[in-house]
């Protein structure tokens, strides 16, 4: 079978045509593989979950009778064991959860205003 001269410099310019395409498309471009997309989906709705249960966390603290206690006991704590403080304390368990979530507790520390004393907390007053 003759293949006319011009077929086989084609046939090179397209194939290096594609792999520079695919060099660029995935170091530049943005593309990803479909295993990248489904990690990055799961990274972003579980820091969306995170995100939606701090106001849980942040409410089951600050109704817990206990508060001024289970607070004295985090801030005693070092800044590395805090999380575990919280999660201790319960504030982490979200309803319907049977274990505390560590994530959860480390967006419910970074709400937490560790520095003002529960005593003196500002109150929720209507003065108008």
């Amino acid at each position: 079978m003759n293949t006319p001269e011009w077929l086989k410099p084609g046939i090179k310019g397209a194939l290096i045509g594609a792999v520079f395409v695919a060099i660029v498309g995935f170091a530049w471009g943005g593309w990803v593989t479909g295993g990248t997309a489904r990690d990055m989906a799961m990274k972003i709705s579980r820091d969306d979950v995170v995100s939606a249960m701090v106001p849980v966390c942040l409410d089951i603290a600050r109704t817990d009778p206990e508060r001024v206690e289970k607070l004295a006991t985090i801030r005693a704590a070092s800044t590395y064991q805090r999380r575990d403080a919280v999660m201790k304390a319960g504030w982490a368990t979200v309803p319907g959860a049977e274990a505390p979530d560590r994530e959860i507790a480390q967006a419910c520390l970074a709400s937490l205003d560790l520095n003002v004393t529960p005593e003196s907390a500002p109150t929720a007053v209507d003065e108008g």
